[in-house]
């Protein structure tokens, strides 16, 4: 297909012939990541900001990696030294961005609807990194690139995700995306953190985690956001532990060999036991990978100047 996108803003929106075609690409974009020389010209002269309003690691990390892999000069706004420090409006910011002639901002920032305001100022493409607590894009699409990469087509297969569903963008870019390619979706968490309307997206909700488990190919866990405990959404960490947190006797109740998911960071012990994240069956390390290669695809086919994939 030629692509035909200036941005990439969320999952919901796109077709799956166009989730289908960042994925091929992404399996090119992962083969040159493993050559011993990961670099190419491909995208020489073309300039990538990055605008990270909120802390990130793995994110922020991983589209300078793939912006440099591509030959792009990428350039990261420390935004806590910035003029946003001095009151500076978003709006101020892209502008001043625009003028330095950027040919594509990724952004992340703790405002829901962040991303689409700034696609809506700018010329140059944008690629939502986190917007508040709507969207991940890019996260749902290393997910599910891991997936298939394990288990192969996820079409009629079970994945079970669990954690604070109310608080994440991961969880709902994961439903979105998941549920367009055929896949049965269950959240779960404590009936605070799991709210009714996310049933919405054709995704089933539980309490339950432990009935949820038998069948399913890929258990995902979420982070669990320690900074909202101060406000009583679940009575403590133990009992959240004891209920949802993943563990090797646990995730026996699945029936079957299945892969474990986490977008990162990790409570351990929280929701996550050590030797659970230490398995083989966990691949979040080739999630961090993965994140690499889609974000590649994802940088090639906004501003690489053709729909075709690179060689």
């Amino acid at each position: 297909m030629k692509w035909q996108r200036k941005d990439i803003l969320a999952i919901e929106d796109m077709s799956v012939e166009e989730i289908r075609h960042i994925l091929h690409t992404a399996k090119v974009m992962k083969e040159i990541l493993m050559r011993p020389i990961k670099k190419l010209p491909t995208l020489k002269g073309k300039s990538v900001v990055n605008l990270f309003y909120e802390a990130s690691t793995r994110t922020r990390t991983s589209f300078e990696m793939a912006g440099k892999v591509l030959g792009a000069d990428t350039t990261s706004i420390a935004v806590a030294q910035s003029s946003v420090s001095k009151g500076e409006s978003l709006y101020d910011t892209a502008k001043t961005i625009q003028a330095m002639r950027a040919d594509l901002v990724i952004i992340r920032h703790s405002s829901s609807g962040s991303a689409k305001f700034l696609a809506d100022i700018l010329d140059a493409g944008v690629i939502n990194a986190g917007d508040g607590q709507h969207a991940h894009p890019t996260q749902a699409l290393l997910d599910i690139f891991t997936m298939e990469e394990q288990l192969g087509e996820m079409d009629g297969k079970k994945v079970v995700i669990v954690g604070d569903v109310l608080h994440s963008r991961v969880a709902r870019s994961n439903a979105w995306c998941l549920q367009k390619l055929g896949v049965d979706v269950t959240l779960v968490g404590p009936p605070t953190l799991v709210p009714v309307e996310m049933a919405g997206l054709g995704v089933k909700l539980t309490h339950d985690l432990d009935g949820a488990l038998p069948g399913a190919d890929v258990v995902m866990a979420l982070r669990l956001q320690l900074e909202r405990q101060q406000s009583g959404l679940f009575p403590s960490l133990r009992e959240y532990s004891h209920l949802y947190g993943l563990t090797t006797e646990r995730l026996k109740k699945t029936g079957k060999q299945s892969i474990v998911l986490h977008p990162g960071p990790m409570n351990r012990n929280v929701e996550i036991s050590d030797d659970v994240a230490d398995s083989v069956e966990a691949l979040i390390e080739r999630q961090v990978t993965n994140g690499v290669a889609i974000r590649m695809a994802l940088i090639y086919l906004l501003i690489g100047g053709s729909g075709n994939v690179v060689a």
